[in-house]
């Protein structure tokens, strides 16, 4: 039996009497119930197992892409997922690969509640953690970027005792100005978002419209037959006077 799981107590869901053990028909009961229980207990290990096994990973997220203009300031943000309460010794690492580069750099450390930023690497007197562990946020936030800080960023995360897990990878592309291809999609998205807007208030307007002359059109007809019937009870009421002829 794996460590850590509680034994099942089967003398509780025994259903043992000495009237039944004579009648074949109770015995295959028996075994019946005693299959379930075991399918039940079965079932329940793989479960606390599954369980016991998500407990010791962590999950560290980031996105995959960052744009920034040249000089401006961009945030490079980290967090992380895990089935444990957040730890007073949580940690994040960030490690930076130049493009073309084969190997990374370590460039930020964050453990025992202190940052440790790298003065030394291209990001010295560039960077400052902006994070906030307790809430597992290890985000760090990059100044004055220029086009050498294209590359490959890398956030791992630890939460003892949850430190089974992969670190997360987000690529930073710095541009002079805003791509053609990036300001083409975001105004095609703007204009497809106001031309559904205007469509759809085109139909509602539409609607009103044809709801309102269907309506105004019964009404007309309504009263063109109340003025022909009450023509016609008048033409039929209208008395006959009597022609008199008088001889003389």
């Amino acid at each position: 039996m794996p460590s850590g799981l509680i034994p099942f107590p089967f003398h509780l869901f025994s259903f043992h009497h000495p009237s039944l053990s004579r009648n074949p028909s109770h015995t295959d009961l028996r075994g019946e119930q005693r299959e379930i229980m075991l399918s039940v207990l079965a079932l329940t290990s793989v479960v606390l197992l599954g369980i016991a096994s998500q407990t010791t990973a962590i999950v560290v997220y980031t996105s995959w892409e960052r744009h920034a203009l040249v000089g401006t300031d961009v945030r490079l943000s980290c967090s992380f997922f895990s089935w444990q309460w957040t730890s007073p010794d949580v940690t994040f690492s960030w490690h930076y690969r130049p493009d073309g580069a084969k190997e990374a750099i370590s460039i930020f450390h964050y453990a025992g509640g202190i940052p440790y930023v790298d003065t030394k690497g291209p990001f010295r007197d560039r960077m400052e953690f902006v994070g906030n562990p307790s809430r597992r946020d290890g985000s760090i936030l990059l100044k004055n970027v220029d086009f050498a800080d294209n590359g490959t960023f890398t956030c791992d995360a630890k939460n003892p005792p949850d430190i089974a897990g992969s670190p997360s990878h987000v690529r930073l592309f710095v541009f002079e100005k805003v791509p053609v291809q990036a300001g083409v999609i975001t105004g095609a998205i703007i204009g497809v978002v106001l031309g559904l807007l205007i469509l759809i208030v085109a139909i509602y307007y539409l609607m009103r419209f044809l709801v309102a002359r269907r309506v105004f059109s019964l009404s007309m007809s309504k009263h063109g037959r109340k003025g022909k019937g009450k023509e016609g009870s008048q033409q039929k009421q209208k008395p006959k006077v009597p022609l008199v002829f008088i001889s003389f």
